[in-house]
């Protein structure tokens, strides 16, 4: 993971927090901890509230049938980093 992607790292998890109204602080999630399950807990509706949230903000789409969904959201940190990858704003 570059610099640039663990810089995301704090605002991805603000944005993860205040998007689903999460009753956790965004510095308390563990980068590496699975989004799914027993983890955080989302469920897909939470995702796909997420994706919305970050396709708005950084100004790429994510797609609800993109077979590469499972490994981008599965952690704060692999978000974050395909955030870095693909981010136009």
């Amino acid at each position: 993971m570059s610099s640039a992607d663990i810089s995301l790292l704090p605002e991805v998890g603000t944005l993860l927090v205040e998007s689903l109204n999460l009753e956790i602080a965004p510095d308390a999630i563990d980068p590496d901890a699975p989004l799914y399950g027993e983890g955080l807990g989302l469920d897909s509706i939470d995702i796909l509230e997420l994706a919305l949230v970050v396709s708005k903000r950084y100004g790429f789409q994510l797609r609800s049938g993109d077979e590469d969904n499972l490994r981008i959201f599965s952690s704060l940190r692999s978000l974050a980093a395909h955030i870095a990858a693909h981010r136009t704003q």
